[in-house]
């Protein structure tokens, strides 16, 4: 049976599938925040253009999902088909096909969040009691007399240390702890190298290092018994672990963090190159200065011999001034010796003048002085406003209603309330309340007397 449109009817709306596709994707992004889904990945496609293309399922159903370069270029991994993972990610709808799907912004492992959530909760308890604080980091030494290094015999972290130790301070001795760095011994390992080193008293400097990778497996170095352990070391530490984006607990607690190992490596040591150079420069100012002294005393030996006579009591004369300029010239060298070495002294100390700790100390000390300058003032202002307030209660005490009725006078109303000025606003049989400095009572009109 036909159905017949008449003029009442309502009118049909058509919408083309691009317009049915395009409303369904701006229903689901609009009614749909950022959500999380956890499932195994399947059919990953990684085409030229560098998004990722796969679904996301579990035993029950699956998704279609798609994680655009600009997101998958900040994952530190690569994932691959059958690894089970979290994505954080946008609903969409795929206009061209009409398929539901996920946008993903972000990607974890399995396990990844948890471990997450465990790092940020000890990051915290550590902070929060005073771990992490500038005021307990110790200072490297200058020199170091022997260099010690925590990591793993066998991985790459050592040799790059070892490679920039040999090029930059061959001269300080080495010892190596080594230990596992990844895996559940890896912890318990370190913990007792460090302590091992404390014990021994040799090293004046300790490198902990390893190369980078997950969160797994960097994990060793957020355990709370080595974050207290380095805490608890006579000997600075340097924490040189995975690589510059890569952040433990190991790195907040440390005396100094490096960003890889090789630059714990020129953290820890000077340049031999730049320090040979410093001391030729020393040495040759030094020469140069003994040079022009003993030429400068050479002509004046000069010069007097030829002023010489042959008559002994002249030569005998010209021998004492000789003797004695000999002696100047002794003297003069040993104090040019000792001038020089006070100007060595001298800007060594305005090196270690320079020391970042020092200007630390000194931001500090401001620090202070500016806070007990606050508090003062703060407590100036609150004592000038207690005043201001006693002087102003005791204007308003003046002029109180209250106090004029302590002289004897007292305030008489009507029933409702309005002030009885005159005789005028009261009649006979009217009932009035009097208000004295203490009570009130009420009254019956019985008698009015009016001014003529």
């Amino acid at each position: 049976m036909n159905t017949l449109l008449t003029e009442n009817s309502p009118k049909k709306t058509l919408l083309s599938v691009s317009q049915l596709n395009r409303r369904a994707k701006q229903l689901l992004e609009t009614h749909f925040a950022f959500v999380w889904v956890s499932g195994e990945i399947s059919n990953l496609a990684k085409p030229s253009s560098g998004h990722w293309y796969f679904s996301l399922k579990d035993n029950a159903a699956q998704v279609r999902c798609a994680m655009f370069k600009n997101a998958n270029q900040r994952l530190r991994w690569t994932p691959e088909s059958g690894q089970q993972v979290s994505i954080r990610a946008r609903v969409s709808l795929y206009e061209g096909r009409g398929e539901y799907q996920l946008i993903v912004e972000h990607m974890e492992m399995a396990g990844d969040g948890q471990l997450q959530q465990q790092y940020e909760r000890l990051k915290a308890t550590l902070s929060d009691e005073g771990l992490f604080d500038e005021s307990y980091k110790k200072n490297l030494p200058i020199y170091p007399r022997h260099i010690g290094i925590i990591t793993s015999p066998t991985g790459a972290a050592v040799h790059d240390i070892l490679s920039v130790l040999r090029r930059r301070y061959p001269i300080a001795p080495i010892s190596i702890f080594p230990v596992s760095v990844q895996g559940d011994n890896a912890a318990p390992e370190i913990i007792n190298a460090i302590k091992k080193a404390n014990k021994l008293e040799r090293c004046d400097v300790i490198i902990l290092s390893r190369g980078g990778g997950s969160i797994e497996d960097l994990w060793a170095f957020n355990d709370e018994t080595l974050a207290r352990t380095i805490f608890a070391s006579n000997i600075p530490v340097i924490s040189a672990v995975g690589h510059e984006v890569d952040f433990t607990i190991a790195d907040f607690v440390a005396d100094v963090r490096a960003p890889t190992p090789s630059v714990s490596a020129e953290m820890t040591t000077p340049d031999q190159h730049e320090l040979a150079q410093l001391f030729d420069r020393y040495q040759s100012r030094l020469l140069r200065s003994f040079q022009q002294s003993i030429q400068s005393r050479t002509d004046r030996i000069n010069f007097l011999n030829k002023r010489l006579r042959h008559p002994g009591e002249r030569i005998q004369r010209q021998q004492q001034q000789l003797d004695h300029f000999q002696q100047r010239l002794v003297s003069a060298i040993h104090s040019q010796t000792r001038q020089q070495q006070n100007t060595l002294q001298q800007t060594k100390q305005k090196l270690f003048s320079q020391h970042p700790q020092g200007k630390l100390e000194k931001q500090k000390s401001k620090l202070e002085n500016l806070s007990f300058l606050l508090i003062k003032s703060v407590k100036q202002s609150v004592k000038n406003k207690r005043q201001e307030l006693i002087k102003k209660a005791s204007v308003l005490q003046a002029i109180s209603p209250l106090t004029v009725l302590s002289r004897g006078y007292s305030i008489t109303r009507q029933h409702h309330g309005e002030v009885i000025k005159n005789t005028q606003l009261v009649s006979i049989g009217d009932e009035i309340s009097t208000r004295f400095s203490q009570g009130s009572i009420t009254s019956t009109v019985t008698h009015v007397m009016k001014d003529e």
